[in-house]
């Protein structure tokens, strides 16, 4: 298919699902306070901001502006949040979208379902998120899929959470895999070694080498986010309605607690959508991760750039920066399966994106 790179076990009948009218896309936010942890994410322009950056994208994503912040969320050095791309997106393909607050210290200022959670504390505590809270968040999302699937043929769920890609790498080490500096980020400089070591001592002071429960490694060293997306994509699947987790190396740590909850991970009925530039992305490793985690995993690349735009804030995305999140990768990758072009998406983004600096 145009523009789409396929890995894995990609099912010719889920890419025919994706152009079908019965779609939602569903944004799951929260916040973790390992995000201000100084150097270790620049999704917000200081460490402070970043448990506005959640909120701020999901009314971005909604409106084109935000509420809770008087400007969208940026990098320190100005680079447009995802929730650009997405919006773009979103308005070409004409579908629903819901606001999940899993947990955050900053709620949205705008309608969202709330799954009764509650943001993470530094994983370096070893004591994430008690384990009850943790209970609640997976019964609250397992309800929404099951409900939302009641509605929708094809969730695609994305996320937005500051230092999720931390947070992602101790709930995959804790879960028994190999996900050592193998995690993205949206700086071209991947900040590695905090992430291992902030992810070390987590580990450590929470006295957990390796679990099989997922609630014990995401109470420990987890966040709310990455229960709720594999919560709500349970739910779905229980319910015969297809998944499509949009996101990048975060979303493996989605599969591995979805793995570790006895869901069953067929390719005909959940995939992963992602951008280029996190499979090519030389500092981290999706591939190698969702082929440990789940031997029969499929994956969709949107073959997408922005390197064309006359805008330098958009073409930093293709010189290492940004990269994934808000469910760019699966909204993108689903915009193109329906026919559009990278050059109708880059119209669109660019037009949103004028928006914005006005």
């Amino acid at each position: 298919m145009n523009y789409i790179r396929a890995l894995g076990k990609v099912s010719e009948r889920f890419l025919e699902e994706l152009k079908g009218s019965n779609i939602a896309f569903i944004l799951v936010i929260g916040t973790t306070d390992t995000s201000l942890i100084p150097g270790i994410t620049v999704a917000g322009a200081s460490p402070e901001l970043t448990h506005y950056t959640p909120p701020a994208d999901a009314e971005f994503l909604k409106l084109g502006k935000c509420l809770v912040i008087p400007v969208p969320p940026v990098t320190p050095d100005g680079k447009p949040t995802p929730a650009l791309v997405s919006r773009a997106c979103l308005l070409l393909l004409n579908i629903p979208s819901i606001v999940v607050n899993a947990g955050c210290r900053v709620r949205p200022l705008i309608p969202h379902v709330d799954l009764a959670g509650e943001p993470g504390r530094d994983i370096r505590t070893g004591n994430a998120l008690d384990e009850n809270v943790c209970r609640r968040i997976l019964e609250n999302s397992k309800m929404l899929g099951r409900e939302l699937s009641d509605i929708f043929d094809l969730l695609i769920i994305g996320e937005s959470i500051p230092a999720g890609t931390t947070t992602a790498m101790a709930i995959m080490v804790a879960l028994g895999y190999d996900a050592w500096g193998k995690v993205s980020s949206a700086s071209p400089n991947n900040p590695i070694e905090l992430k291992v070591n902030v992810v070390k001592e987590g580990l450590r002071r929470a006295s957990i080498d390796k679990t099989d429960d997922p609630i014990i490694a995401v109470s420990k060293v987890g966040d709310p986010v990455h229960l709720a997306v594999a919560g709500i994509a349970a739910g779905a699947l229980e319910n015969d309605s297809r998944v499509l987790l949009a996101g990048g190396t975060q979303m493996c740590a989605c599969v591995a607690i979805l793995k570790h909850l006895g869901v069953n991970l067929d390719p005909d009925m959940i995939e992963v959508g992602t951008t280029r530039w996190i499979v090519d992305d030389k500092s981290s490793d999706m591939v190698g991760l969702l082929s440990e985690i789940w031997p029969n995993y499929a994956l969709l690349v949107a073959e997408y750039s922005m390197s064309t735009s006359k805008y330098p804030g958009l073409r930093a995305y293709d010189e290492g920066f940004v990269k994934e999140g808000v469910g760019m990768g699966g909204l993108l990758v689903t915009t193109l399966v329906r026919g559009f072009t990278p050059d109708d998406i880059l119209r669109k983004v660019e037009e949103e994106y004028e928006k914005m600096i006005r």
